[in-house]
């Protein structure tokens, strides 16, 4: 494989969601330390923020007479149900609208950040204005300061209701904030003491939120009394707590080992990220600039990098969509095939989030990845059936979701209807002989060498054209399992 095709291959997998095939010609040319200068600077303006709320649910919570937990209480029971269902279908919407951007956009980057840090504040509230803005948070600040991101991701209502401060009140503290602060957002697990829990979560006594979802700090339920929290002493509150832990240098090589891990490899070199996270700390939590000393370094291109990740169910799917450009007729399928492949966003299976790496892939769910490719070029039914998790649906179980679903363009919603726009793909390979179709379209959607050789393949090929043969060597080759690696 060229050199460059391979780790610009290498570099959109790890700093995007894939190649692009209106660019495919360009990863054997481009320099792979000019393309992501490329890929940075696409994602450096601020986003577009999402706003896919129904307009009358909008009006209700929001209006001059706006939703209040006394109103919410008065509601007939019929009417509670409309209210949640209504808000399940607008996550389903905010999910679509997301995958379509991750999917389209130039900022590639932006939005890769923006699901690692998805992952890393892992709430499930199925509120829309609440998951909405959480979002929204996340990608103002994707690639900005890990500072400011904790500070405003620690204030939302979807942080603050999913982990109960609301119910942290002074003389009765509840503990989960403080501890997943500690053991998930930024020191980690064995860095910090029970008493230390207990202190910081008097320190965030008062904390709440308004039925709107802002940010109310109520002072009669704050704890005034004096705490001490990893070696410091005082009337601490909220504040002062998350600017402790920001002052530990922990802090700064938790982040950064798991940033490694997810963009780089599953097994951290103990040195790099020391090196990685010394600076991070330095530069106040400049997250663009810790990004930038990993792609532009060359142990980022070492092979034992390169195709050594398993792709989270996201991942793949929005890079099936990014390498074989397709129009959906029914884009609500992509929830039920995030349900059988284990990544519903804005559903994480608890607030650790996905554990991703080997995680992603069981025999059922292999089988599944293999399936998809031909049954997206069939418009096919998807047979299987994603689980009754009613940990996932919140005691909701499928109803609103599935209502979702039946709304779609066609009412059959786990039919995979889409219209594969070859002609964008196939004039890639116009200049491309016969002979070497396979390894250049090989050479596109891998970054493993497969075990079977090209005459194992060309036995299950349409050779009845020239297009035929493109086309089946593609979905082939995307349903191997080499493909779920990058």
């Amino acid at each position: 494989m060229n050199d460059h095709v391979l780790k610009n291959q290498h570099l959109w997998w790890r700093a995007g969601f894939g190649p692009p095939v209106d660019q495919l010609t360009e990863l054997a040319v481009q320099k792979p330390e000019l393309l992501f200068h490329t890929i940075l600077k696409a994602s450096e303006k601020q986003p577009e923020l999402f706003d896919v709320a129904d307009p009358q649910l909008k009006e209700m919570i929001l209006g001059d007479q706006g939703m209040s937990p006394a109103k919410m209480r008065g509601l007939k029971a019929g009417e509670k149900q409309m209210f949640r269902k209504q808000s399940v279908q607008d996550v389903a919407k905010l999910n679509l609208r997301w995958l379509d951007e991750m999917t389209q956009s130039n900022a590639q980057l932006l939005e890769k950040m923006s699901l690692f840090w998805h992952g890393h504040f892992a709430t499930r509230t199925f509120h829309i204005l609440y998951d909405q803005e959480l979002l929204n948070v996340i990608r103002q600040n994707a690639l900005g300061s890990f500072r400011e991101l904790l500070i405003s991701v620690s204030k939302t209502a979807s942080m603050i209701q999913f982990l109960n401060n609301n119910q942290n009140k002074k003389d009765h503290p509840n503990e989960n904030f403080a501890r997943e602060l500690m053991e998930l957002f930024t020191i980690g697990r064995g860095h910090y003491t029970e008493t230390d829990v207990k202190e910081s979560a008097r320190a965030f006594t008062g904390w709440g939120t308004t039925f709107q979802g802002e940010f109310n700090f109520r002072p009669r339920q704050h704890d005034e009394g004096v705490k001490t929290f990893l070696g410091k002493t005082g009337n601490l509150s909220g504040e002062d707590i998350l600017e402790i832990l920001l002052d530990q240098k922990q802090t700064a090589l938790f982040i950064t080992k798991k940033i490694y891990r997810f963009f780089v490899n599953e097994k951290p070199d103990e040195e790099i990220v020391n090196q990685l996270a010394k600076h991070f700390f330095e530069s106040d939590y400049d997250i663009r600039q810790l990004i930038k000393e990993i792609f532009t370094s060359a142990w980022f291109y070492n092979p034992e990098n390169i195709g050594s990740q398993i792709k989270s169910p996201v991942l793949w799917m929005v890079g099936i969509r990014r390498q074989l450009p397709m129009e959906l007729e029914n884009p609500a399928v992509q929830l039920v095939i995030e349900r059988l492949l284990g990544q519903v966003l804005f559903s994480p299976p608890n607030v650790a989030g996905w554990p991703g790496g080997k995680h992603w892939i069981d025999s059922s769910s292999l089988m599944m990845r293999m399936q998809i490719p031909q049954i997206i070029y069939r418009s096919d039914v998807i047979e299987s059936r994603p689980k009754d998790d009613d940990d996932v649906m919140m005691g909701m179980r499928d109803a609103a979701m599935i209502k979702f679903l039946k709304r779609s363009k066609n009412p059959g919603a786990q039919f995979f209807q889409a219209k594969i726009l070859w002609d964008r793909y196939i004039k890639n390979f116009d200049t491309v002989k016969d002979s070497d179709l396979y390894g250049n379209i090989r050479e596109f959607l891998l970054q493993r060498v497969m075990p079977m050789n090209e005459n194992e393949l060309v036995k299950y090929l349409d050779e009845s054209n020239r297009q035929n043969r493109i086309e089946s060597i593609t979905i082939r080759l995307m349903s191997t399992p080499e493909y779920q690696l990058c």
